[in-house]
């Protein structure tokens, strides 16, 4: 609280008849760490008496901005009085401030002024970007080349799986995303934005991993990969035209109809030129398909290293919230996954390869729908939870893959124990029916 004593101000008071504060400015929108001097006014009548009147600055958010002291020393223009607030942008967000002067029990107060504090635009974050977005066109391309029509067909032909496993991906997902949202971030909208677009992103070539490692389905999980991937360009713009109106309208964002519909037309542009190199360049198109896997978990890592790295920052924005967050979509979607296609009595393979796709969300394309399509800073506030999302999400499977190598060795050493335990005693039994012959 900042607190003046108005005797400053009446040194050389003239003449008015009505109390009036304000802030001499519109909206700002200030970097981290810049300092921006804003001008106030305050007109006083003449019978105010300095004994009873005291004078504030209220900032909404502390860690968003910080207002420092204004000078003593003010300037009269007539009977008006004037001088400024520095304000220093302190953290990535939105705050307001105002003035309030309080005489006799009476406050007045100032309209409320909205300050957007961005981060600097520095080098590393253009290359960020456009290693995002490099990395993404060339995933897709790959995706294209991979897309093994003969699968799907034999899957189309026992559609319960991949009709389970859609319903996971494309109605659970999002459903479960948003409510996470609304139940950990009420009043957050840039980070219901965040986990929400993260839902509505269905997984990649890394469930495709997984589903090896894990021992399920690979066919189908191969499939489902590309059932996910073509269906996305419907279910996408859908969700966030539904649910994710409500979001931006509950945050007085607009929803970027344009930057979607350039993304949506950027995604499929790779997603045809893999399948041309297909079916005009075989053997490149195998080669590619040949490393769509490790480069699937190359970009993973590459997104959750280089965002870390180069964006420590998300770290001040790391909260149990966002923690929780980043464990409970993916996890929920495992368990959620795996419950349905055991209700609808899968096999065993199946139930693993669906419950890891639904699961498994597409991280790096939930980044790269919210670094394109927000303006700043809701594009950086967002992306925190796909962050956090990349992060928890392989932990347990990683812990089960673990597991699976322990009972394999157990099981290899309990099997190599009972073989040589026959192979001991049996000249043993030799030589007692020898015995029994003799």
């Amino acid at each position: 609280m900042l607190v003046l004593h108005i005797g400053l101000l009446l040194l050389g008071l003239a003449s008015a008849e009505e109390w009036i504060v304000s802030l001499d400015s519109e909206p700002l929108e200030i970097h981290i760490g810049q300092v921006i001097p804003v001008a106030f006014n305050i007109t006083l009548p003449n019978d105010a008496e300095t004994s009873k009147m005291e004078f504030k600055v209220v900032n909404s958010d502390k860690n968003i901005i910080n207002v420092t002291e204004p000078s003593l020393k003010f300037i009269s223009h007539g009977g008006t009085w004037s001088s400024n607030l520095n304000i220093t942008g302190i953290f990535l967000g939105k705050a307001d401030i105002s003035l309030e002067l309080d005489y006799d029990g009476e406050t007045f107060l100032s309209k409320e002024l909205r300050i957007t504090v961005i981060r600097p635009e520095r080098i590393v974050d253009k290359l960020f970007t456009i290693s995002i977005a490099a990395l993404v066109f060339i995933l897709y391309i790959n995706f294209g080349c991979a897309m093994d029509w003969s699968v799907c067909r034999k899957i189309a032909k026992k559609p319960v799986g991949p009709l389970i496993g859609s319903f996971c991906q494309f109605i659970i997902m999002p459903l479960l995303a948003f409510g996470i949202g609304q139940a950990l971030f009420p009043d957050k909208p840039e980070m219901q934005i965040g986990i929400f677009f993260t839902g509505i992103s269905p997984s990649g070539g890394a469930s495709n991993i997984w589903t090896v490692l894990l021992g399920g389905n690979l066919p189908l999980s191969i499939g489902m990969t590309t059932i996910s991937t073509l269906g996305a360009f419907g279910t996408i713009p859908f969700w966030i035209f539904t649910l994710g109106k409500y979001i931006f309208d509950k945050g007085n964002l607009k929803i970027p109809y344009t930057n979607i519909a350039i993304l949506a037309f950027s995604l499929i542009v790779p997603l045809s030129i893999g399948y041309l190199i297909q079916k005009k360049v075989p053997k490149l198109s195998q080669l590619l398909t040949r490393i769509m896997k490790p480069f699937s978990i190359i970009l993973i890592l590459f997104i959750a290293i280089f965002a870390i790295v180069t964006n420590l920052y998300l770290f001040k924005l790391f909260s149990w919230q966002i923690i929780i967050a980043g464990m409970a979509l993916p996890w929920i979607g495992f368990l959620c996954g795996l419950v349905i296609t055991t209700i609808f009595q899968q096999p065993r393979g199946d139930v693993r390869a669906l419950a890891i796709e639904t699961g498994i969300q597409n991280t790096g394309i939930a980044i790269f729908l919210l670094r394109f399509s927000l303006p700043q800073p809701a594009a950086d506030l967002t992306t925190v939870i796909p962050v956090s999302c990349a992060i928890m999400t392989p932990l347990p499977l990683a812990i089960l893959w673990c597991l699976r190598i322990l009972n394999k060795r157990r099981k290899t050493k309990k099997a190599g124990s009972s073989e040589k335990l026959d192979t001991e005693t049996l000249p043993a039994t030799t030589s007692n029916l020898s015995t029994i012959t003799t």
